[in-house]
Order: C-alpha cells, then structure tokens, then sequence
C-alpha cells in the first residue's frame, strides 16, 4: 500500500520507527518530514500527507505529533481527507469501517511504539463497512461545500 507519512518534532522519533516497520511490511512510504527533531509547525507536515491522500498519491496518511490532535485537525482542512486522532487498535478499526478514515493521526508522547505500530496495522488492515455508515460518510463530504 502506498502510505504517505510525516510528524512535527514531538513525533520524529516514533515517525521513523513507524516509516522502517511499514517498510519492512512492504508498504510503499513517502516520508514527508520533516528530517530532524528541530522544533516545526505541525500544521505544515499535515498539509503534506492530507495532500497526498487527497490527490491519490497515498492510499492512506499516518501523522505523528506529541497528541496527534493537532495534526488530525489540520489535515481534516484538506478536501475529502477524514483523519482520526487513535489512541487503539480497536479505534483505528472503528475509524476505517465506520467513518472510511483515509489518515490516522497518532500521539508520539503519550501512546508507545508498540500501541501505535498496532493502531498503523489495525488501520490498514480494516476495510470500510459501507452500508449504513455509508450515508453518514457522504453526508460529511457535504459539510466541505457548506
């Protein structure tokens, strides 16, 4: 799967261990920052991945940044992105087959790498439902043209 990725510096760390896991599973990952743990503006590296989803360059997003509340309210500024801030695994999956999230937005301080490599996994792993939650997805899109 094509998996665009990025944090702020809060995230870095937890950013690179989950870009070398996806990798090893055999994702295809687009790193879009930032390359340092140097103090950054979270909304800027959002922006990236909300894009690439958004323009279907990535079939899904994977934020990190110290709560990843931050993040999620960023990229959900983007056009058709439906990004969830997770804390587990069982969210992840209520956020991809109930709500058709495209990005998952999770927090580098707060949860630890081996919950957010579950979260990533659970994630991509999950389909979306449709049926009922169908209509409900649809009438999110709706709230971008009011």
């Amino acid at each position: 799967m094509k998996i665009s990725i990025a944090s702020d510096h809060a995230g870095f760390e937890q950013k690179q261990a989950l870009k070398a896991y996806l990798e090893e599973e055999g994702h295809e990952v687009t790193d879009r920052g930032p390359d340092s743990d140097e103090r950054v503006d979270y909304p800027d590296f959002a922006a990236l991945v909300a894009h690439d989803v958004a323009a279907g360059a990535a079939e899904r997003g994977v934020l990190v940044c110290g709560t990843g509340i931050g993040m999620a309210v960023a990229a959900n500024k983007v056009r058709g992105i439906r990004a969830a801030n997770v804390t587990s695994p069982v969210f992840a999956s209520l956020a991809r087959e109930h709500n058709d999230a495209n990005v998952v937005a999770v927090s580098g301080r707060f949860v630890d790498l081996a919950t957010n490599r579950e979260i990533v996994d659970a994630f991509l792993s999950t389909g979306f439902g449709g049926g009922r939650h169908a209509g409900r997805v649809e009438k999110i899109a709706a709230l971008e043209n009011e």
